[in-house]
């Protein structure tokens, strides 16, 4: 599947000014344009056990139709998912602000993590698949010891506000 054949169960137009419901397109080709050589600030939102929310930086990329993340299995954010997987990542896009929402599930075969590891090293992170995961000579600061986790989001619905023309809202629906 590519990430043209991947599209949404439907769409909602969220805009109150008469603007007309922005294509899903518009963000797709912008994620598999952008990730990873423009310098985006993904954020993963995820519930800490007792409820409370937690958000944190991640380095993700769009990779046949779909956001991958890393994370430390240490960190606050992996804890967090392998209690509860479900999530949203947002992001600022050239020209839209995007919220993305569904589970992230980690991923362990050797085939997409090579994928994934070559996108990241597209993008300048020395990332090679090792060990269920994916290490490099750095990773973020907080991050901890490689491997690193790598997560794919699984969408259920994603919200776009377009911050240059054409302006619009839309909420895409991904569930089937």
């Amino acid at each position: 599947m590519t990430d043209k054949d991947f599209a949404p169960a439907s769409t909602t137009n969220l805009d109150r000014y008469g603007s007309p419901e922005l294509p899903w397109s518009r963000p797709r080709d912008v994620l598999v344009e952008d990730t990873p050589g423009v310098d985006l600030t993904f954020f993963l939102a995820t519930v800490r056990p007792d409820g409370r929310p937690h958000s944190a930086g991640v380095g993700a990329v769009w990779l046949d139709g779909a956001l991958y993340f890393t994370s430390g299995p240490g960190t606050r954010k992996s804890r967090n998912l392998a209690a509860n997987p479900a999530c949203s990542v947002s992001v600022r896009l050239r020209g839209i602000d995007l919220v993305l929402e569904g589970t992230a599930h980690r991923v362990t075969d050797v085939s997409t993590l090579e994928r994934a590891a070559a996108v990241y090293r597209s993008g300048g992170w020395p990332a090679s698949a090792a060990d269920g995961g994916l290490t490099a000579s750095y990773s973020a600061p907080s991050a901890g010891p490689a491997p690193w986790h790598l997560y794919r989001l699984t969408l259920d619905t994603a919200v776009g506000v377009a911050t240059a023309e054409p302006y619009g809202a839309t909420r895409w629906d991904f569930r089937r």
